[in-house]
């Protein structure tokens, strides 16, 4: 083993950092950790955070360093970072492994999935386009393909079952109407809403949008079966999750 600037060779194929800098190195003040103990969970800034889940840092960077640089890329965004793959954070910063990547994508999901807990209950009732957001952002805000999901509903719109119906691209999702029906009538719904998210962010509808919504509509129509709203999710001029209500603009 010989040093170098910043990493020794070990076993002649393997990079390893001579020095990692742990959270306990730090300052007290700086130490996310006892802060947390000492204040409360509330009283960190999501760099503190996510330096608990880093845990160590790298020679001239604290946890804390490493970070507020993943926040820098993501505009401070962790909408943004929710979206990211494994492979996409570790590629931030020469001190992120596959140990802390997974790490920081699993507190990510489990905070998503906790947003998703409170929707699935057998008394939830979509009464506006709000409602639905609510049932679905959480499914379809962060990620970087395109989806297409229904829920369907009782005589007082209360979800009976949901069901994604396709996936696809970056771009777009072939839907076939046989399928959303098909659960319709197998769950006795008397109502539906839909909903897909842009990956790009965007929240126009395009033609092919507005499309099959008509086309989902008529088809509802002839089985008595109402479309009651179509979302589109994405992401509102201030970066935060948002969405497009075809009811709520007139297209329905």
């Amino acid at each position: 083993m010989y040093f170098c600037k910043n990493y020794c060779m070990e076993n002649d194929n393997e990079l390893q950092p001579i020095k990692r800098l742990t959270i306990t190195q730090l300052d007290e003040a700086d130490r996310p950790r006892e802060k947390m103990a000492r204040l409360g969970k509330r009283s960190l800034t999501n760099s503190e955070l996510i330096a608990i889940l880093l845990r160590t840092g790298i020679r001239g960077a604290s946890a804390i360093d490493i970070a507020q640089k993943i926040l820098n890329k993501t505009g401070g965004r962790l909408t943004d970072l929710a979206r990211m793959e494994v492979g996409d954070l570790k590629q931030m910063h020469t001190g992120i492994g596959i140990a802390k990547a997974t790490t920081i994508m699993a507190a990510l999901e489990l905070g998503n999935r906790m947003l998703s807990e409170s929707q699935n209950g057998n008394e939830h009732i979509i009464r506006s386009s709000d409602d639905l957001f609510r049932f679905f952002g959480p499914k379809l805000a962060n990620l970087n393909r395109e989806e297409f999901w229904a829920v369907y509903l009782s005589q007082r719109n209360k979800v009976i079952y949901t069901k994604k119906i396709a996936e696809g691209g970056m771009t777009q999702t072939t839907v076939d109407l046989r399928i959303i029906f098909n659960a319709a009538l197998e769950h006795h719904a008397v109502a539906l809403a839909v909903a897909h998210n842009h990956p790009s962010g965007s929240l126009e509808a395009s033609r092919p949008d507005k499309e099959l919504t008509n086309r989902i509509a008529e088809a509802g129509r002839i089985m008595s079966i109402r479309l009651i709203d179509h979302i589109i999710v994405g992401y509102g001029a201030d970066g935060n999750p948002d969405y497009f209500s075809f009811n709520d603009n007139g297209l329905l």
